[in-house]
């Protein structure tokens, strides 16, 4: 076998493990990379009917509008488990990294990017799906004032509801 056969299967290979294939690319879609940086034009894309929004910096799509009622963690993961965004199930809570993910230190009230495509969004808490180590009694929640993290009583604190759909997710116990 010559040296372009074997690294052309080699690729194939690749490219099989990742989960990529040709309706992937043709789709338009470029796989996440967390080490990127996009400016915010090249980052969001509007998905579901402009009811969601793909971050092409993790891959994850968020819910366009966040539900500004605010709940116990409890309730928060029975809501986004429920949850319909563009015909769309299979929303979750994010992980308190994704979440985190999409605050820009140089921002406040919201945090975010600045030209970002979100709609009411709180400058409050906003729970996540990680339960903190110390605590079993304890999520973790991001404040979209200013980008901080901090921690709350599942049982008896209140904070809005981001709901992400993709990635891997985990901890909502």
């Amino acid at each position: 076998m010559n040296k372009c056969k074997i690294v052309g299967l080699l690729l194939v290979a690749f490219i099989g493990l990742m989960g990529f294939n040709e309706l992937t690319f043709a789709a338009g879609f470029v796989p996440r990379a967390w080490s990127q940086k996009l400016p915010v034009s090249a980052r969001f894309q509007l998905v579901l009917g402009n009811a969601a929004v793909l971050d092409k910096e993790t891959g994850l799509v968020w819910e366009k509008s966040p539900d500004t009622t605010t709940r116990t963690w409890t309730n928060a993961v029975y809501y986004a488990y429920n949850k319909n965004v563009g015909g769309r199930g299979g929303w979750r809570l994010p992980t308190v990294e994704e979440l985190r993910s999409l605050i820009d230190p140089t921002q406040s009230s919201p945090a975010l990017p600045s030209g970002h495509p979100f709609t009411n969004v709180q400058s409050n808490g906003y729970w996540s799906a990680t339960t903190n180590a110390s605590s079993y009694l304890n999520a973790w929640h991001v404040l979209f004032s200013d980008g901080n993290v901090g921690n709350g009583f599942k049982n008896n604190d209140v904070f809005y509801v981001w709901c992400v759909r993709g990635g891997h997710g985990h901890d909502a116990y």
